[in-house]
């Protein structure tokens, strides 16, 4: 991978085939179930199994996504499946959910595999977990920059990174986004957004569509990245048509080779799928209304003319995969050819006649090359032929190009034999769980305005950024103080380290995490790490993995409805946000500033979508945080909360007065009056 690996996305097998004749180095795929576009056409276990023969003969490798979120009742559908595609083998498989990690490092532990950029994975921490967890490769989050990549690269050379260089921007940072879910009850987490997003979200003096972000597309930096550190260049689009693949696939190849970029295909590009053209804004770290678009009607009446000429991208076979060809002519004896591939297979074919004496012109070296030349058609082009001729003696042109067809082909099959990954059934057998009987509660504040009533809280979650003086002034009061770490880690992960390690040594060691990137920095620092919702964890072996990794307790994911979540097993302690405005998305992109509001984070502004609901948006860590239009709760049902050790209060837009009010029926386990939601607790998702 000297000029790094282009990998393509393959939605159905005629994607596939376009992507591999474009010059894919890779593909990624979907089987069935457990993708994280489970909406495209993925692949059937034959289809599958074709796919990695078909690849493999070419010299591509196939990289398996299950990368969606389980259930406990899910994943040992999700292990067969991975055991299957062990037996062929894919070349690597994509997770996101932790859980399924950790018992494929039981199950499988040859098994290369791959961090999703579901994973929220973006600051130097995050990619060492990811190496400690056994992952070879990282799929870094979208909103990077080179220079952050480039800082990745430098602390830990010595693991594999991944980043999309075309295709669709999420205004949300993946793994991140629970708008979907929310909304209409379709888990983005587990494959099944159905974006919207795309809709009409307006910030007062936007654009109109202030979630929508135009279409990545970096391919003629492809060599920065290469410098920055990255190894492969990710296409998105497994929901696009082969067309698309193909461009893309083809534009990177020719990026990533350092050849020019025709404008014919860069204008095709644009037109088989953009939304009102592309940008490159987060590689560059300049954010704004710039990066914001949507598909306009120009756009869709564009590509069916591109599409056309892009089909020619891939009518033909690409040979791709140099052979040694090798040729002996002898008196006496059968015409004999040899083929040899870089990974060692050789293939023989021996014609059924001798070679008979010439009767005018003998067969020349020349002669034999040029018929044994024409691989066309194959995926196969002859590096070097090699001619052992004796003299004067005659072969005719069918016998050449039989024997060329005859050992191409079976050298063809030979690349299609891999030796399969060891899978081995270990038994996993999950403990039970003994809840407290009572729920403590916690409380979570976006500042240091704490009514006296949170002093029946278990403890108190704080940014961690509020001035030491603040935080001593709480703990005077009476409060157990831990402090919120931001989920968006984006370049600030040493004034983080700095802070709280000043924080640490004033007696605040327990902090907030909510993604594998805080809960590192503060698991090196020696803090105490509680995790958060973010975590994303939906059943009992996350919890083990988690408890492996060093949490001493975790929130569990609001996806999951409350007879799921209480019926998790393992020891690691667990609850639910039981009250608050659930945050539906965590942007680097202030949606805010399109309109100029918000600009110094100092007030809580709101976006409105079509029907004129109003969803609050507040900032913290360099990020803004999408927060739902009403506030869950379960005040009054919190003795539902049974397999719980706790519940957490979490206020975001409550004034003084709403944040006592709330405590004060948070403790007498009685409902709030006015507009509120049990959230998925109850209907559960996609």
């Amino acid at each position: 991978m000297n000029n790094g690996e282009i990998l393509s996305p393959a939605g159905g097998p005629e994607s596939l085939t376009a992507a591999v004749r474009a010059g894919a180095d890779a593909v990624y795929l979907g089987a069935g179930s457990f993708s994280a576009r489970a909406n495209a056409h993925n692949f059937s276990r034959e289809e599958l199994s074709q796919a990695v023969d078909y690849c493999h003969e070419r010299g591509v490798r196939v990289h398996l996504a299950v990368n969606t979120l389980m259930r406990d009742d899910e994943l040992p559908a999700a292990l067969d499946l991975i055991k299957f595609a062990c037996s062929l083998p894919v070349d690597a498989v994509l997770v996101q959910d932790m859980g399924l990690l950790d018992l494929l490092r039981h199950f499988c532990p040859q098994l290369p595999l791959h961090a999703s950029t579901q994973m929220s994975i973006h600051s130097p921490a995050g990619v060492r977990a990811c190496r400690e967890a056994g992952f070879s490769r990282v799929v870094l989050a979208r909103e990077m920059s080179l220079q952050e990549i480039s800082s990745v690269h430098q602390d830990t050379p010595d693991i594999e990174l991944e980043t999309f260089v075309h295709g669709a921007l999420c205004m949300s940072v993946s793994g991140q986004c629970w708008l979907s879910a929310m909304l209409g009850g379709r888990s983005g987490n587990r494959g099944q957004c159905a974006q919207p997003c795309r809709l009409p979200f307006a910030a007062k003096g936007g654009t109109g569509h202030d979630l929508s972000l135009k279409d990545l597309s970096l391919i003629p930096r492809i060599r920065e990245l290469r410098n920055a550190g990255i190894d492969s260049f990710k296409i998105e689009g497994r929901m696009k048509r082969p067309e698309y693949v193909a461009a893309a696939t083809y534009a990177c190849r020719l990026s990533a080779d350092g050849k020019p970029l025709p404008a014919q295909l860069l204008e095709d590009l644009h037109h088989v799928f953009s939304r009102s053209g592309f940008t490159t804004g987060y590689a560059d770290g300049k954010l704004g209304r710039e990066m914001f678009g949507t598909r306009s009607r120009e756009d869709v009446a564009a590509a069916d003319p591109a599409c056309h000429r892009l089909r020619e991208l891939y009518r033909r076979e690409l040979s791709r995969v140099p052979v040694k060809l090798e040729l002996t002519v002898q008196a006496g004896v059968p015409v004999q050819l040899t083929a040899a591939d870089s990974d060692g297979h050789v293939a023989k074919s021996i014609s059924d006649s001798f070679p008979q004496p010439a009767k005018e012109h003998p067969v020349t070296e020349d002669f034999c090359k040029e018929h044994l030349g024409k691989t066309g058609g194959t995926p196969f082009t002859a590096e070097t032929i090699q001619c052992h001729l004796a003299d004067g003696l005659s072969v005719p042109v069918s016998v050449l190009n039989r024997l060329r067809r005859e050992v191409l082909a079976r050298l063809q099959q030979m690349r299609q034999q891999r030796q399969a990954i060891p899978f081995a059934s270990v038994s996993y057998e999950v403990p039970p769980h003994r809840a407290s009987l009572k729920l403590p509660l916690r409380a979570r504040f976006p500042d240091a305005e704490i009514p006296e009533e949170a002093l029946q809280c278990s403890s108190v979650t704080v940014p961690y950024d509020l001035p030491l003086s603040v935080l001593q002034e709480l703990r005077n009061r009476g409060f157990t103080v831990w402090l919120e770490m931001p989920r968006g880690m984006f370049g600030t992960e040493k004034s983080i380290h700095r802070t709280l390690e000043t924080a640490a040594n004033s007696g605040f060691r327990e902090v907030w995490a909510g993604t594998l990137n805080s809960a590192q920095l503060a698991k090196e620092l020696g803090l105490t790490v509680h995790g958060g919702f973010s975590l994303n964890v939906t059943n009992s072996a996350a919890l083990h993995w988690y408890t492996e990794f060093g949490l001493t307790d975790t929130e569990l994911s609001f996806e999951l409805t409350l007879r799921q979540a209480n019926a998790l097993g393992e020891k690691l302690p667990r609850g639910l946000v039981v009250y608050g405005r659930l945050p539906l998305m965590l942007t680097r992109n202030c949606p805010l500033a399109n309109g100029g509001g918000c600009r110094h984070c100092q007030t809580t502004h709101s976006l409105r979508d079509r029907k004129g609901i109003s969803f609050p948006v507040q900032c913290f860590g360099g990020c803004s945080e999408v927060l739902n239009s009403v506030p869950l709760s379960m005040l009054g049902k919190l003795s539902e909360c049974s397999g719980q050790d706790f519940g957490v209060l979490r206020f975001t837009t409550e004034t003084a007065e709403q944040r006592a009010q709330v405590l004060q029926l948070a403790f007498a386990d009685k409902p709030i009056a006015g507009k509120v939601t049990h959230g998925l607790y109850c209907r559960g998702v996609l």
